[in-house]
């Protein structure tokens, strides 16, 4: 079941919104990052080679909607389909502006990966399962 595993827990906002990526996560080709808020799904990064990839292809296009509302991922949840392997991958949602992450857990590195998480402020959850579609 889902966990959360670092110091900051979502807010009842946040997760709704991790609730409605996670659901969203399952239609989506692997490997996957998206951002949402609580009723929309913000930007896809799909079919990626690595998290931090999928992260950087979402960022980008967002990036049409920043001069018209500043950062529009910034304050938003972000789903991963399946672990993040690396810190980079979460560094990359943090410095993308989510403030909260779902991801099923389960890699070697997931202390790196929470003490990453934490090092930014985001409330992350593990789903303890994954969704991935090739």
């Amino acid at each position: 079941g889902r966990r959360v595993v670092t110091r900051r827990t979502p807010t009842a906002a946040e997760w709704q919104g991790l609730r409605f990526a996670w659901r969203v996560m399952a239609h989506v080709k692997s490997n996957t990052v998206i951002f949402t808020d609580a009723v929309r799904t913000l930007a896809i990064g799909a079919g990626q080679m690595s998290r931090g990839d999928a992260v950087k292809v979402a960022a980008a296009k967002a990036s049409h909607w920043h001069t018209l509302e500043g950062n529009p991922l910034a304050g938003r949840g972000a789903a991963s389909d399946a672990f993040f392997p690396f810190r980079d991958g979460l560094d990359a949602v943090a410095a993308a502006g989510a403030t909260a992450v779902g991801q099923p857990g389960g890699s070697v590195r997931d202390a790196e990966v929470i003490a990453a998480a934490d090092e930014h402020g985001l409330a992350m959850v593990f789903t303890g399962r994954r969704h991935f579609r090739h």
